[in-house]
């Protein structure tokens, strides 16, 4: 049991924070530990969580903010990432605890020898993908190794989706349950991964072409498009010598094809400040990138130019979202990334009756004695609602019980880490598992 007294702050409390938040309000009241929340505004979070002490915070102002939370046990933050670097920072100097769901970089990863000379721990990539998809394909992955068998193939995918069932007359099945920002600007790059021994690259222009099409039982078939470097995971989970390593991102079927559209457009280019934002509509942004011809409409132009028909399934969810409308961008500024994420906030955020889904997928290939064998394993959490959704469950739950190990002092670990050790990641899926957060394997016919 930790001492009296002792506490944990989380900064930031954005949409994936409400799970995170709530499950540490109500093991606090069991167990001797404050939950404290600082953000820039405070007044919402009072009203969201009034059993946690709230406190303006600014990790910019640094003097202030080494002074609000020198004396915490643990800080979790959920910042916008590129702030996570300022927070270690703090929490290295001082001596304290540091959790975050988001991806280690190598600022952060320098601070390794400064947390293990203050004895403590910094804990990065503890959400959902990045976080509960290294810990789910571990525990497989290390049972087929200490099984003595060789690995051949890994593929993962992870998608947020609507639920089934959820506003049905939606033809895209699909509503932003992250950072709509991190969503049009997916696969910005170069995509690698390895396929059958060989070095494979998708570029941008052609990535949400190459779609795989994924079989969740009970769930049905989605399509999942690729991430942008699988092959950093060939160190990340030891896995040399492998023939195909391929992790991607799940969508229903039809998405990809429609959002291709944005894509050969230039509509998610996000390096050039547009003109006259603040008068453009839907309509004129769209017609920005194509031809110039007074006499064509601006959806014969696209449908020509795209080579797609009138009455596609594309034109019609182009259509659904409003972006023929003679409607107001509403914004002064912004680049074509930033104009289509507004455009697209207006039809795709969630609504009170709208309820998310997450889908995780993995496949592993082995031999076993030179037979061929394949394990396939998925998970699929539901939210509850616009406030508790999946998201946010699979995002902060990891986070929190990682958190509750800390304070009880159940995890003895120091420095720098991502959750890919046995002592971190074995008890969070078994507490999860306790919860409903079931990871489904089953052995198919490779």
């Amino acid at each position: 049991m930790p001492k009296e007294g002792k506490s944990v702050i989380i900064l930031g409390a954005g949409r994936s924070a409400t799970s995170l938040i709530n499950y540490l309000l109500d093991v606090s009241e069991q167990k001797a530990f404050t939950v404290s929340i600082g953000d820039l505004e405070t007044e919402n979070i009072s009203a969201r969580f009034p059993k946690a002490r709230a406190f303006v915070f600014n990790v910019e102002a640094e003097d202030r903010a080494m002074d609000l939370i020198k004396d915490a046990d643990l800080i979790i933050s959920m910042l916008p990432a590129h702030l996570h670097i300022r927070v270690a920072i703090i929490c290295a100097e001082l001596g304290i605890n540091l959790l975050t769901a988001s991806y280690l970089n190598d600022d952060i990863k320098a601070l390794d020898s400064q947390f293990k000379g203050k004895n403590k721990c910094c804990i990065m990539e503890l959400g959902l993908d990045p976080g509960l998809d290294h810990m789910s394909a571990l525990k497989v992955l290390n049972k087929i190794k200490d099984a003595g068998h060789t690995l051949t193939g890994f593929e993962t995918f992870t998608g947020g989706l609507l639920a089934e069932n959820t506003e049905a007359e939606n033809p895209w099945n699909y509503k932003f349950t992250w950072n709509p920002r991190n969503v049009v600007m997916a696969g910005n790059g170069t995509v690698k991964f390895l396929q059958e021994g060989r070095y494979k690259y998708i570029p941008y222009h052609n990535l949400f072409r190459r779609t795989e099409v994924i079989y969740v039982p009970g769930h049905g078939y989605f399509e999942g498009y690729a991430n942008r470097d699988s092959l950093k995971y060939l160190e990340l989970y030891n896995l040399q010598g492998i023939n195909t390593l391929y992790r991607g991102t799940l969508r229903r079927p039809g998405f990809c094809k429609a959002w291709d559209v944005f894509v050969q457009l230039g509509a998610t280019c996000d390096d050039y400040q547009m003109e006259s934002v603040d008068v453009m509509t839907h309509r004129q942004f769209i017609n920005s990138f194509l031809r110039f011809n007074p006499h064509d409409s601006v959806e014969l132009k696209l449908a020509h130019y795209l080579n797609l028909g009138l009455e596609s399934e594309e034109m019609y969810k182009l259509k659904w979202l409003g972006i023929f409308e003679e409607e107001l961008v509403g914004l002064k500024k912004g680049t074509p990334a930033q104009i289509l994420e507004h455009i697209l906030k207006k039809k795709w955020t969630l609504t009170r009756t709208d309820k998310d889904m997450i889908v995780m997928w993995h496949k592993f290939n082995y031999l076993d004695n030179d037979r061929p064998k394949e394990i396939q394993a998925h998970m699929v959490v539901y939210g509850d609602d616009q406030v508790n959704t999946a998201m946010s469950k699979t995002v902060g739950l990891p986070l929190a019980i990682c958190a509750e190990m800390i304070l009880d002092q159940s995890l003895d670990i120091k420095g720098v880490h991502i959750p890919t050790l046995p002592p971190i990641y074995k008890p969070i899926l078994a507490r999860l598992d306790e919860m409903g957060f079931e990871f489904i394997e089953r052995e198919t016919i490779s």
